[in-house]
Order: C-alpha cells, then sequence, then structure tokens
C-alpha cells in the first residue's frame, strides 16, 4: 500500500549519503540514486539537498522521513489484518511463500499427507524476502501464517519458531554468466582462488560459521565478503553487478535470471524444512505429526 522507496529515502536520511545507503540496502548507489529521483518525480516534491558534504533533507523531507516509518508499519500490519480475516472462519491452513522460501516442497509434503486433513485446504501467503524484515516475518507464524518452509539453521529463526527438518540442500555457488567459472559443471574448491566469495557474516548460522573456518584456514586465496546475515534479492543484485561469488543453495538455482549456480566438489549442505509457531495449535501439530510419519523423522 506504500510505496517501497520510502525505505530506500528512509536508508538515505539515515546514513547521510546515497554511498553508505547503498552499503546498508545492498544495492549501488547509482541504484539509490534513481529511486530518490524516482521518489521525488512521484511525490512531485524536493526531499533532499545534494551536497559536495553529503545530502540534507529539505522541509518537505524530513515531514515525509517523520511519518514514513508510521506508514510502512501500519501498512504492513493492515495487509495482514486483511488478508487473515479472508479466512477467519475456514479450515484452512495458511502457508507462506516469497521467492527464497517457496511453498513447493510443503505442497509435495501436503500431497502426501492430506488425506488425513480431508476438510482443510490450503491458502498461499506471500511474503517479501527482505533481509532487514525477515525475522518480523518468521513471528507472525501462528498470525499471519501456519507454516513456512525453508533452509534453516539460524539460531534468530530457531529462538522465534519451531522446526520440524524434512531434508538437505546442497551448498553451491553462483557467479555471473560473463564469470570465468560459469561454464563449468561442477568447480573444486581450488577454483575459487583469487576470487571473492560473498556468505553470511559469522555468528547465526553453525553450517556457513564451519564453511567460513575451512575457507579461512585451509583456502586462505579465497577472500569472503559478509552479507547481511539473511539473503534477499539484493544481494543475488550485487553478485551479479560486481562479479564476485556468491555461496548458495541449490533450491535457489532460479533466483537470479543473471546468474549461473554451480556445484561444488565439497560435502556442505544445510538443513530445510517446515517452521511453524512455538506456540501451535492443534491441528498444526497434527500436520506435524504426519509429516514426521510419512517422513519417518525420529527428532
Amino acid at each position: 500500500m506504500y510505496n517501497p522507496l520510502l525505505d530506500t529515502f528512509i536508508a538515505v536520511a539515515d546514513n547521510g549519503s546515497f554511498t553508505k545507503a547503498a552499503e546498508v540496502l545492498y544495492i549501488s548507489p547509482t541504484a539509490v540514486m534513481k529511486q530518490m529521483n524516482s521518489l521525488e518525480a512521484h511525490l512531485n516534491l524536493k526531499l533532499i539537498d545534494r551536497t559536495p558534504a553529503g545530502i540534507h533533507l529539505t522541509e518537505a523531507g524530513n515531514i515525509i522521513y517523520r511519518d514514513a516509518k508510521y506508514l510502512i508499519d501500519y501498512s504492513a500490519k493492515s495487509i495482514s489484518t486483511a488478508k487473515a480475516s479472508l479466512h477467519a472462519n475456514d479450515t484452512v491452513f495458511c502457508v507462506g511463500t516469497s521467492l527464497l522460501n517457496p511453498a513447493k516442497p510443503f505442497m509435495d509434503l501436503w500431497y502426501q499427507v492430506n488425506k488425513n486433513f480431508p476438510e482443510y485446504k490450503l491458502h498461499l501467503v506471500p511474503f517479501e524476502d527482505n533481509h532487514d524484515g525477515i525475522l518480523s516475518e518468521i513471528e507472525k507464524l501462528g498470525k499471519k501464517f501456519d507454516f513456512l518452509i525453508g533452509a534453516c539453521d539460524s539460531k534468530e529463526w530457531l529462538s522465534r519458531c519451531n522446526f520440524l527438518p524434512l531434508g538437505q540442500y546442497k551448498k553451491m555457488v553462483a557467479v555471473s554468466r560473463e564469470h570465468r567459472l560459469a561454464h563449468k559443471d561442477c568447480i573444486e574448491i581450488e577454483d575459487l582462488y583469487g576470487e571473492t566469495l560473498m556468505m553470511v557474516r559469522r555468528g547465526d548460522s553453525g553450517t556457513n560459521d564451519f564453511i567460513r573456518n575451512d575457507l579461512e584456514k585451509n583456502h586462505p586465496k579465497i577472500q569472503i565478503e559478509d552479507t547481511p546475515l539473511f539473503y534477499d534479492l539484493s544481494v543475488f543484485n550485487r553478485c551479479a553487478e560486481t562479479g564476485k561469488v556468491l555461496l548458495t543453495i541449490e533450491c535457489w538455482k532460479e533466483v537470479h535470471p543473471g546468474l549461473v549456480s554451480i556445484p561444488v566438489n565439497w560435502d556442505y549442505s544445510i538443513p530445510y524444512g517446515l517452521l511453524y509457531s512455538l506456540n501451535a495449535p492443534e491441528d498444526v501439530l497434527q500436520f506435524v505429526e504426519a509429516a514426521k510419519s510419512k517422513n519417518q523423522i525420529q527428532l
């Protein structure tokens, strides 16, 4: 309901420059400038004075900045409440879906166990893979949706929800289609020597921390660049724009059309599975038990 360019405007105002805002948003300074030009044109207002010393908000910019965060939060809550009201009286499981956390694995599971839930319908609820906002989406399990499904060994995620592992996704790397490795069907770790590997910063994922420790100890010719703890499309855009290498997983092969995902001759993988509320209702718990039984999972 609100203009998404407001997110960029807030980042510019908070950081005082296009370059610093670009680093926070994980896009290029040129992209930030274009978005600000578009927002000013859309509003027919001058929001920012550009000076050699940085940017300063105009009087109009200060007013928009003051109200923007309220508008964004209110809009998100309004949409979430409206979507929930559509199905308040249904016997339905709401399943979150996004570009990086698609619902297809849930659908595959559903068709294995749905005979146990003959009166239930499924409702797919889209959400955004915003690295700044994904934790708030996880916290909406039990409210906005009953289930999410995705790759997860994040301490932050797991402190906010229950997780039923269903399998493993192989760790791969992604490169731009013009990259020297793009033509390879599989690579060795040594092929990454001299490259910059983008991966989530240390501290949240045991799997990624293990990989980082191994690379730093045994393969110091690979330079590591931190990304935000949680990927969104901006991380894939940065990989495509800079020619760097991105640590990724096999289910994200089609996320960005300008990137090629390549298997690596290593044994790294990450668990994926079903995420559900810490205070899940009985029907959700019954579905989880059915999923455990079907997949012969012993926790």
